[in-house]
Parts: structure tokens; C-alpha cells; sequence
């Protein structure tokens, strides 16, 4: 099976051509010939962060939008923070008390969402697909109204990929959301996390804070052979943000301990899969 020279796509996940006598996929190919400026990117977010007096950081406790609170209150300095997390009903306990203990240790105000997110997770797992998009989606739409309605302008979350070549991009009612850790790699990104009482759950997969990822992660591996974090970490591993070795690692098959499954099938109302 064909495997990607530059990142970790192989035959089942991206088409692979031979270039000049190593395998590239798709994607690479795009990059190549359009190639991330990570200096541009970066540059173009300090300059979109001088202007953000007041902000919400999307905080779901885990260690990327930690690292988010962490640069936005420490670096560069928002006057008014507020740090809010949207708990979907299957928020580890671990990461919601990292949020509260992290928020004090800066000083920075905390509020805690209650939300039921089961009908995006029971549909998921019953079908095998990832429910990270839906979920994603829906916070992020909880998240621009609760910023209309306390007068906020920017929300600042943990993502590490920008939005194509741009750290941030304009949501309905003028709402901005700023990717504050775009092309940040995965080391500095853990530098910064020793600085802070961040306690890492034990959680399987790449998570740091959901409960239903890793049996989502294992459902989708025994049906597709694969992982759908696929094509963000071949990503991450393109743009120098992750290394080879570490990508293939996360990409591998969770084993979810039967704690957890119990507790994901007890609160979504689901047999044994």
C-alpha cells in the first residue's frame, strides 16, 4: 500500500501519485504548489489581536483551548476575558475541573454551559461517523449567540489549523472568531501547557475531554479500517505542526475501556455496539 512521502495519508484515505520516485498524495500536491506561509499567517493574527479589547475563549478544558486561554490572557493581553465552556452532556468530569482550576489560576472569569448534545452522538455512533463537525457546529452557534447577547465581538478558540491561509474569518452578526494557536506546533503548544495546572485525563484517542470520541473513533476504525481524523492530522503533519511519527500514533485504532463505554451507552440510551 502506498503511503504519502510528506505527511500520513496512504491508499485508503487520499489518491497517491509517484513524483519523481516518491509517493504524494492529493493534498500535498495542492500544498507544494500553494505552499502555507506560516510567517504570514502568524503575523496577520498579531495584528488582528491588537485590536481585541474584549473576547470569549471557546474553552472545552482540554489542552489546545487551554493553551488559547493561556496566550490570549498572558501574551498578548486582552483587557476583558471571559472563558466559557460548553459541556455537551459527555464532557469529562477531569477536563471540566482542569477549565475551573486553569480560569482561576489566571484570573479569568469562568461560566459553564449545560447543553444535551445525545441526538449529534447517539446518531454518530449508531452510523459509525464522526460526530466531532455537528458538534463543532452547534457550540460555535451557541457560542456567536451568547457573544451577542454579553456584547462580545471576538471569540478566540484552540484550533491550530487556520481557515485556509487566515487565522480568523467573520461569523454572522458581526461576530469574528480568531484560531488563536494557527500553525503553533504541537511542542510549543506543550511548553506552554507545563506552565499551567493542566492535569492530562487518561481518555482514549487524541482527546482530552470527551467521553463519546474514542467509542466513535473505535466504531468508525471497525467499519472503514481508518481514522476520521485522517485528513487533520495528515494536515498537522504537512505543515510541520506535528511530527510523522506522532501523527501515525494518533491515527491509531483506540481501545476504549468499558467504563467508558458503559457510561456513553447509559446516557445515550444505546445497547452494546
Amino acid at each position: 500500500m502506498l503511503k504519502c512521502s510528506l505527511c500520513v495519508h496512504d491508499e485508503r484515505t487520499a489518491k497517491i501519485e509517484v513524483i519523481d520516485g516518491r509517493p504524494v498524495c492529493k493534498e500535498c500536491l495542492i500544498y507544494l504548489k500553494h505552499p502555507m506561509d506560516r510567517e504570514a499567517v502568524r503575523r496577520e493574527l498579531e495584528e488582528v489581536m491588537e485590536n481585541v479589547e474584549r473576547a470569549i475563549v471557546a474553552y472545552s478544558g482540554g489542552k489546545d483551548s487551554t493553551v488559547a486561554l493561556y496566550l490570549a490572557k498572558e501574551v498578548y493581553k486582552v483587557p476583558e476575558l471571559e472563558a466559557v465552556i460548553v459541556d455537551h452532556g459527555l464532557m469529562a468530569e477531569k477536563a471540566i475541573e482542569n477549565a475551573r482550576r486553569v480560569s482561576e489560576a489566571l484570573k479569568v472569569p469562568f461560566t459553564l454551559l449545560r447543553y444535551d448534545y445525545s441526538d449529534i452522538f447517539r446518531k454518530a455512533l449508531l452510523k459509525g461517523q464522526s460526530p466531532c463537525r455537528d458538534c463543532s457546529s452547534r457550540t460555535m452557534e451557541k457560542l456567536r449567540k451568547y457573544a451577542l447577547r454579553n456584547g462580545y465581538r471576538y471569540i478566540i478558540t484552540g484550533h491550530e489549523l487556520p481557515f485556509g491561509h487566515h487565522p480568523y474569518r467573520k461569523m454572522a452578526g458581526g461576530i469574528v472568531q480568531i484560531r488563536l494557536l494557527s500553525m503553533m506546533t504541537e511542542e510549543e503548544r506543550f511548553e506552554i501547557l507545563k506552565k499551567l495546572p493542566f492535569d492530562f485525563p487518561e481518555l482514549p484517542g487524541y482527546t482530552t475531554n470527551c467521553l463519546v470520541l474514542g467509542p466513535a473513533l473505535q466504531l468508525y476504525w471497525e467499519r472503514h479500517g481508518h481514522s476520521f481524523e485522517q485528513r487533520r492530522i495528515a494536515a498537522l503533519v504537512r505543515y510541520g505542526l506535528m511530527s510523522r511519527e506522532r501523527g501515525e500514533k494518533e491515527l491509531e485504532k483506540p481501545e476504549v475501556p468499558e467504563w467508558q463505554w458503559e457510561l456513553v451507552r447509559r446516557k445515550l440510551g444505546l445497547d452494546s455496539p
